[in-house]
């Protein structure tokens, strides 16, 4: 087993480059099976979002730079036109680091956004697309895993996601602390730009009862409000209904305050003089300053919220140490359960050669021992299948401690002296011939 991943992301191109090299969904299945020849690259996966293009594979130690070299062509052949100006963008890892690097995408310690949630899914959609293409083996599985139980982890074990790192989701927050829920409450959106549906994306998670929406452009509005079960309202009469609203988010590119101080005072008396808040992300401000002085009507303008916002990247910055943890554990997991793997068939084949030699020199002196009785045959069976054990088992433990070293050359040199080669290549011709019968089989059916 030896993990490559080669590719490019945010933090190494930029989007006319990245744009170059992303792979359509639907064309997925044809560039994993072109990707993965069975030779040099054994397994495959293509994980390609709008920040990054990444190749993952499992290439066969014995064709490591012939597997090697065919992804970074494969890469390449995708940015047609970029020529030796790509090669400063491409990253690679392979072994241990490769296997570093996909668990800390898939818990977002990579992302643009720290902690981001989107990536995760869509690291576990490329593992789908390559499990349905038939490129994803026993080390991607494993791998993959791996990958999933750590951003578990992650997001369970540390408060990496929890700290809002955008304006809009950290006005909805601000909305939800002061008020306790949004649940049962009436906001209302004047503006619908992206800021705006952003903002209503939140709302809507966090349960807001009724989303009122005023825009310059009616048509704007209602299709935002309809896309979150909201209401538009005509934009010129937004101030009657302030005094519905518990908050009122202004995003809008006026250049003039357009929620006033005796505007704000009205809607509180018509509210029965209950609290309100007016969250402004507008820049210029459409929420008059002298609207704060008033007592229980609070204003909140983009400065508060991108301090909000800075404070919680600061946080996430801390939580992310603790994930960092996590996935240098997992990935020392991933790698003892894959030595544990391959370990597998050398002591398979060891205990079988050994008891295979037992069973010659039995049937070999059979002979000599004259008429036994069954009991006396099973006897002296279980006697050298008990020698063979106890023979096999400190040099079996002494296996183990050398794969648990990673003394890789050590396994090579046991493989050698018990002349294991030939027997691990049987296995291996068969377990491949069975692979691809079953492959072949899939498809016919």
């Amino acid at each position: 087993m030896t993990l490559v991943l080669t590719g490019v992301s945010h933090k190494t191109a930029p989007v006319e480059v990245r744009e170059r090299l992303a792979f359509a969904k639907e064309a997925l299945p044809g560039y994993l099976s072109a990707l993965v020849d069975g030779r040099a690259v054994l397994e495959g996966m293509i994980l390609s979002t709008c920040n990054r293009v990444e190749l993952l594979v499992d290439v066969d130690p014995a064709h490591f730079e012939e597997g090697r070299s065919r992804v970074a062509d494969f890469l390449a052949s995708r940015g047609v036109g970029l020529g030796e100006d790509l090669g400063r963008h491409v990253y690679e890892y392979a072994g241990e680091e490769a296997a570093r690097h996909l668990l800390r995408v898939a818990s977002s310690l990579d992302s643009m956004v720290l902690g981001e949630p989107q990536i995760l899914g869509q690291v576990r959609q490329a593992y789908a697309d390559a499990c349905a293409a038939g490129t994803a083996g026993r080390t991607l599985h494993r791998l993959l895993h791996h990958a999933f139980h750590a951003a578990k982890r992650v997001r369970t074990e540390t408060n990496i996601a929890s700290a809002a790192v955008s304006v809009s989701y950290a006005a909805v927050e601000l909305g939800r602390k002061i008020l306790g829920t949004l649940e049962g409450r009436t906001v209302l959106l004047v503006g619908a730009g992206e800021m705006a549906e952003l903002a209503a994306r939140h709302l809507a998670k966090a349960g807001a009862a009724r989303i009122l929406v005023a825009n310059r452009t009616h048509e704007t509005a209602h299709r935002l409000a309809s896309e979150f079960g909201g209401e538009a309202v005509p934009y010129e009469s937004f101030p009657s209904f302030l005094a519905e609203a518990d908050i009122c988010i202004c995003s809008t590119g006026a250049r003039k305050y357009l929620v006033t101080a005796q505007m704000a005072r009205v809607a509180l008396e018509l509210r029965g003089n209950r609290p309100s808040f007016f969250i402004d992300i507008s820049v210029p401000r459409n929420v008059d300053p002298r609207v704060g002085e008033v007592a229980n009507l609070f204003v909140f303008d983009v400065d508060d919220l991108e301090s909000v916002v800075a404070s919680n990247l600061c946080e996430r910055a801390r939580e992310a140490k603790r994930a960092e943890q996590i996935v240098e554990a997992e990935t020392a997991q991933f790698h003892k359960a894959m030595r544990a793997l391959e370990i597998g068939p050398v002591i398979a084949s060891l205990k079988g050669k050994m008891r295979r030699i037992a069973e010659e020199e039995f049937r070999r002196q059979r002979a000599r021992l004259g008429d036994l009785t069954p009991e006396q045959e099973r006897a002296v069976e279980q006697m050298l299948a008990a020698t063979v054990n106890r023979i096999s088992h400190p040099l079996i433990e002494r296996l183990r401690r050398s794969f648990d070293t990673g003394d890789a050359g050590s396994v090579g040199a046991w493989r050698v002296s018990f002349g294991l080669e030939e027997e691990l290549e049987i296995v291996s011709s068969v377990k491949t011939h069975l692979a691809v019968a079953f492959k072949l089989q899939a498809v016919t059916t």
